[in-house]
């Protein structure tokens, strides 16, 4: 049975909650509008409805939030294309290039899902060390593709695959993100779908 401490402490976590979201929608909202140098924190603040105090408590300032809108998105992506391989083992599947297909196609749709943070960081702007954490990220990506394409081949053969492959897509989302509507996503989405199965082939 929960205890008015465990309530009170629940209470306080949902605003901390609150609070973070809040700060990161207002600043996806002023780092698209004027980039990300000149985005300023007095904006953020004004439209988050939070106080700067606040806003330095959990990010520690700008770099901290854009860095945060990040891997918001990244974690987004990953999770649908988790989810999505999870699914097609459930329904039986377990074609190491299938899975992948599977996993690509979530991944490729949370990029139109989330194409207003996917633009953000479309280009080289950011602060000093977000270059270093997109790199990390996409080892990170290749890495687990390699995992998932281990009975497809033999030798460096998975984990050079899973390079060619991983780049693929991530250019993929990229104009993904940038397409005029949901119609000219999918039709992106299904081609880059057809060209990985024939490059894994």
């Amino acid at each position: 049975m929960a205890t008015s401490s465990d309530k009170a402490t629940g209470r306080r976590w949902s605003r901390a909650d609150a609070t973070r979201r809040a700060l990161l929608d207002a600043a996806l909202h002023v780092f698209a509008d004027r980039g990300y140098a000149d985005a300023g924190i007095a904006e953020i603040v004004e439209r988050s409805g939070v106080s700067v105090g606040s806003l330095y408590h959990h990010y520690g300032g700008k770099a901290g939030l854009y860095l945060a809108l990040a891997e918001d998105l990244w974690r987004e992506q990953e999770d649908a294309a988790a989810h999505a391989v999870a699914a097609a083992r459930t329904d039986g599947a377990d074609d190491p290039i299938a899975l992948f297909l599977a996993g690509a196609r979530a991944y490729l749709g949370a990029c139109w899902e989330r194409r207003d943070a996917a633009r953000l960081f479309q280009g080289g702007e950011g602060p000093s060390g977000f270059a270093l954490l997109r790199r990390k990220r996409a080892q990170h990506w290749v890495g687990q593709n390699t995992k998932l394409l281990a009975g497809h081949g033999d030798g460096r053969a998975p984990q050079v695959l899973s390079l060619v492959l991983t780049t693929v897509i991530g250019e993929a989302g990229r104009e993904i993100a940038l397409a005029e509507n949901a119609a000219a996503a999918e039709e992106v989405r299904e081609e880059v779908l057809h060209i990985l199965a024939r490059l894994a082939d």
